[in-house]
């Protein structure tokens, strides 16, 4: 049992930090038609997602093998009934990849144009399915003995588009101070003035999120019976309102690290909740997946739990050291004059 709490907090903590590495490049990558004036300026934007957006991406990669590997039941299930919106998720990803890399090419406008809209869909479209998909999984999937009795348009409901609404929003904001803080001039103004302005759309669809939560999941039962557990949804909202207070002053980096554990601790809420459940039933809960009939062995967990002391720190070392290298802000003037840049 130890091992099967154990990794449900490393499956919580890997999408967690996934979702604040690659959340600010999907918010960068939807802003990035909008708040750019020129094509410089969507170089520059490029730019300071080149060097960190791959890197960011593996922590994906890595809980979706956690998943595998720890819950494979849950696995199976979940790409079995969710197959739909996660395969164009992924279709996405790999259509944003090949446009940051093939953008620069050919020094065409149509050239470039088209992969401008590969970059805006492949940031928006996996923000909002991630999104619609957790929005789904909180709320529970329609499935029994007999299997899953939904459907794609089904999962479209309100309150999955809710939950696709607030990680829109909650990666944009993330987003637009991560270029308020590796762009300078016009740009960081810009982007500072976006940041602004998103936060009361990002708060308006937080308390809606969470008002709906309470009347559409179960996710507060927890909060009720173990009210510790608060700290996370507490620290999301002190988190949110010390990011605008350092916006507010022009505290750029504090407003990012603030938004960076905001991100963290709204997924934290969310797999608090949760628990433990990894994918829970709302026609009977004897169907939900759960941390204790969905887990591997605990020979197996046992190992694992190995490979990740040993290999996690070694990821997080690489990232470090990424972000250390690529830490100056991003100018006009080095992107044209590094034949290197995108």
């Amino acid at each position: 049992m130890e091992f099967q709490i154990l990794w449900f907090i490393l499956w919580g903590v890997l999408w967690a930090v996934y979702f604040m590495l690659d959340g600010f490049d999907f918010g960068a990558g939807i802003l990035y038609p909008f708040i750019s004036r020129d094509d410089k300026d969507k170089r520059v934007i490029v730019n300071t997602l080149g060097p960190v957006w791959d890197g960011n991406e593996v922590w994906l990669i890595t809980a979706g093998g956690a998943t595998f590997a720890a819950f494979p039941t849950t696995y199976a299930m979940m790409f079995s009934y969710l197959y739909t919106p996660l395969l164009i998720l992924l279709y996405s990803l790999i259509i944003r990849g090949v446009a940051f890399e093939f953008r620069g090419k050919i020094d065409t406008m149509s050239w470039k144009k088209a992969w401008d809209a590969a970059i805006f869909v492949g940031s928006f479209l996996p923000a909002l399915l991630f999104g619609v998909a957790f929005g789904n999984i909180f709320k529970g999937l329609p499935m029994d003995a007999l299997g899953y009795h939904g459907s794609f348009f089904s999962l479209l409901n309100p309150y999955g588009l809710l939950t696709g609404v607030l990680f829109v929003l909650l990666f944009v904001y993330h987003g637009s101070l991560w270029l308020t803080l590796k762009t300078i001039g016009h740009l960081s103004d810009r982007a500072a003035a976006v940041s602004g302005k998103l936060w009361y759309g990002l708060l308006a669809a937080a308390a809606a999120f969470l008002v709906c939560t309470y009347f559409a999941t179960h996710l507060f039962d927890n909060f009720l019976q173990y009210p510790a557990w608060l700290i996370f949804p507490a620290a999301a909202v002190v988190s949110l309102i010390y990011s605008k207070l350092h916006l507010y002053k022009k505290h750029y980096f504090l407003s990012f690290i603030a938004s960076c554990i905001t991100v963290v601790t709204i997924t934290a809420t969310g797999f608090t909740g949760l628990y433990p459940n990894l994918i829970p039933s709302n026609i009977d809960a004897r169907y939900s997946l759960t941390v204790f009939n969905s887990s591997s062995s605990v020979y197996t967990l046992k190992i694992m739990t190995v490979v990740a002391l040993v290999f996690v720190p070694v990821v997080i070392g690489y990232q470090i050291w990424a972000y250390r290298v690529f830490r100056d802000r991003v100018t006009t003037e080095r992107v044209l004059s590094d034949k290197n840049a995108y």
